[in-house]
């Protein structure tokens, strides 16, 4: 069964429950599963490795993640209107499979949360989008024929599923948030379908 990879870092809680939803979204579509990856922490120094196996949460993303995958859905918190440095490690790292084009023609996605509604939501998901776009990724977002995109009163935009966790941190999901992550799982996913891009 084809798999869409779901990568993300979620430090208080708001990401990975936006993973869920996204994982639950893409598995609605006939056909097709998720696969859920988060990567490390990134710390200035390092004292000791870190476990091969999280203790808590998806496993850490391996290389053959990003082979076997049909999409990929890529997500984390906003850090200055930008995305989180472990994501950036991560991408950063990821030189021998731009040069060998793993990702190119994959569908792809993004998402995020922030703690208020004018946080960089936006900023984040597009600076998320421009590595995607050097992998040759095509990407995919949450267009208006979503209605809810027209009436949240919390996250979600036409550039990827958001969530607003408030000056508390709350990772708990409102349900139009909840409703455009899954939007934004299935529309991958149906476009993994449509293009015939499983390899």
């Amino acid at each position: 069964m084809p798999e869409i990879l779901v990568l993300y870092y979620s430090r208080g809680g708001s990401v990975a429950r936006l993973a869920r939803q996204i994982a639950r979204g893409i598995g609605e579509v006939e056909g097709m599963s998720a696969r859920l990856r988060t990567v490390p922490p990134v710390v200035a120094a390092t004292q000791q490795a870190l476990p091969p196996v999280p203790e808590e949460g998806a496993p850490y993303v391996q290389a053959r993640d990003l082979e076997e995958c049909a999409g990929l859905v890529l997500g984390s918190p906003t850090r200055f209107g930008n995305m989180a440095a472990p994501i950036k490690h991560f991408i950063d790292g990821l030189g021998a499979e731009w040069a060998s084009g793993t990702l190119v023609d994959k569908p792809a996605a993004v998402f995020t949360s922030t703690a208020t509604m004018h946080g960089g939501q936006e900023s984040t998901l597009l600076s998320m989008q421009l590595p995607l776009l050097h992998h040759g990724c095509l990407i995919v977002g949450i267009p208006f024929t979503e209605p809810l995109l027209s009436t949240t009163r919390s996250g979600g935009s036409p550039y990827g599923a958001s969530h607003v966790a408030g000056g508390g941190d709350d990772p708990q999901l409102s349900d139009d948030e909840a409703a455009l992550a899954r939007a934004l799982g299935r529309r991958v996913a149906a476009t993994v379908c449509r293009l015939g891009t499983v390899r």
